[in-house]
């Protein structure tokens, strides 16, 4: 392969996982502000995935998009604060042949302020695209994985009955 003929294909590989352009999801519910009944809690995001590429905006991604979407609840913490903790086992995208696979993974835990677990869950989306012409696929893909994600992580969430 000449060395011109070369130069796009590093191009190409080198964009591959790229969280640019993904943007934080929002999905507030007007009868559900925030979870468990309570107003203030602490977040605490993880990457936890083998390759950390970007992990800053793949953490500030999630933390986002769970404010957002938890418009009712205060994230500052305080004695009486219960936390959300969510470690990310997996979130990327990958082209193969002319398909896409992305997946979005965590797991989700919520502790009282004295630390007893209230719920636990895992929340997943793995989704295939064909690679169209002038999309960016890649962002596409990451943004609906995200979203998927997401809305499975904010069902749990609600569900948490209110606590005394």
């Amino acid at each position: 392969m000449r060395p011109a003929a070369f130069f796009p294909l590093v191009l190409l590989l080198a964009s591959c996982n790229s969280t640019a352009g993904v943007k934080p999801v929002a999905s507030p519910d007007p009868d559900n502000q925030c979870v468990g009944g309570r107003v203030n809690w602490k977040v605490q995001v993880s990457d936890q995935r083998a390759q950390r590429r970007e992990s800053e905006q793949v953490v500030a991604l999630v933390k986002d998009s769970l404010s957002r979407s938890l418009p009712g609840c205060r994230w500052s913490g305080g004695a009486d604060a219960g936390t959300i903790s969510i470690e990310i086992h997996r979130f990327g995208a990958n082209l193969d042949e002319a398909m896409w696979d992305a997946a979005a993974d965590w797991t989700v835990s919520v502790r009282d302020a004295a630390g007893r677990t209230l719920t636990e869950f895992d929340s997943s989306s793995e989704l295939t695209r064909p690679n169209y012409r002038n999309v960016n696929n890649e962002r596409a893909i990451l943004q609906e994985a995200l979203d998927e994600a997401m809305q499975r992580t904010l069902k749990g969430l609600r569900a948490l009955s209110p606590q005394g």
